[in-house]
């Protein structure tokens, strides 16, 4: 059976446990990372690492295919001590899998398989996936089908692997509800698919921590990043992440409880603006301060 299934129940204690009794921030089980392409200094990967154990993060989050070789990122994650937590498959945009052609579904698929190889080598327990793209080419329950017959290709290979399959949330007009997403994710009846929850990507047109409350279990990892709804009305939907972490409009205070309430422990990545070292020390403190931040009122 499904873990998200299995713990249900627990987590409904849970809530409302939480509603006398808060989490206090010293006892949330998160851990913080950042993508490496965010790391400016450092002219090697090792260095790199070296710099984000410095800064206090706990984690990185490699791409798939990269420019390193399995070698030099078990190495350098050897030599400092940083664990690659997940991957990021690059080609599920170039090839999305509810594409009409086969040829274009096989070549994802074969990403992601690439990537999945990366994660059991590095030591990671996550690959991170776009499921499907919607657009007028490729109609809304085409990718329903198509998507999910190209993953469940994957499925017995992630669970062999024991490597989680993570859908994110982006803006790619499909599974726009936390129920059809929850759904998506129970369709499959894998312990190894779940969700990659991304805070900011949500901020446009909904609430995270609603999302959260309806996903519950389902998600495996949380990507961090701001959104200004300020800026979308001002500027354009885009200008909406040209803002620093917790100076947009992303209510942080509740989506920490929200996560709470669930039972989230796990990893937070940050998915923003990279920089040198005084960028990324600032990052660091104020992902710091996200994580210990508590409920406030909504936004």
């Amino acid at each position: 059976m499904p873990r998200h299934l299995a713990v249900l129940v627990g987590i409904g204690l849970a809530i409302v446990a939480a509603a006398t009794e808060p989490v206090r921030a010293e006892e949330r089980a998160v851990k913080k990372a950042v993508k490496i392409e965010m790391v400016a200094d450092g002219e090697t990967l090792e260095e790199k690492f070296a710099l984000l154990k410095e800064l206090g993060f706990d984690g990185v989050e490699l791409p798939s295919p990269n420019g390193w070789t399995v070698e030099e990122v078990v190495a350098a994650r050897d030599a400092t001590g940083l664990p690659v937590h997940g991957v990021v498959c690059s080609e599920h945009w170039k090839s999305p899998l509810n594409h009409p052609d086969p040829a274009v579904r096989d070549r994802c698929v074969a990403a992601i398989r690439e990537a999945i190889s990366d994660a059991a080598a590095y030591g990671a327990s996550s690959v991170l996936v776009v499921p499907a793209v919607v657009n007028k080419s490729m109609p809304y329950d085409d990718a329903w089908r198509l998507s999910r017959e190209s993953i469940a290709r994957i499925v017995p290979e992630a669970e062999r692997a024991g490597i989680d399959i993570a859908f994110e949330n982006v803006w790619n007009n499909f599974l726009l509800s936390p129920r059809e997403a929850a759904d998506y994710v129970d369709s499959f009846e894998s312990e190894r698919v779940g969700w990659y929850f991304d805070v900011g990507n949500l901020v446009a047109y909904g609430w995270p921590e609603q999302w959260i409350r309806v996903l519950g279990p389902r998600i495996m990892k949380i990507d961090v990043k701001e959104y200004s709804r300020k800026k979308l009305d001002d500027e354009g939907r885009w200008a909406g992440f040209s803002v620093k972490l917790t100076e947009g409009d992303c209510d942080w205070p509740s989506v920490m409880k929200a996560l709470d309430d669930v039972g989230y422990e796990g990893w937070m990545t940050a998915e923003i603006q990279g920089g040198d070292r005084v960028w990324l020390e600032d990052v660091a403190a104020r992902m710091d301060r996200i994580a210990a931040s508590g409920e406030s009122e909504s936004k």
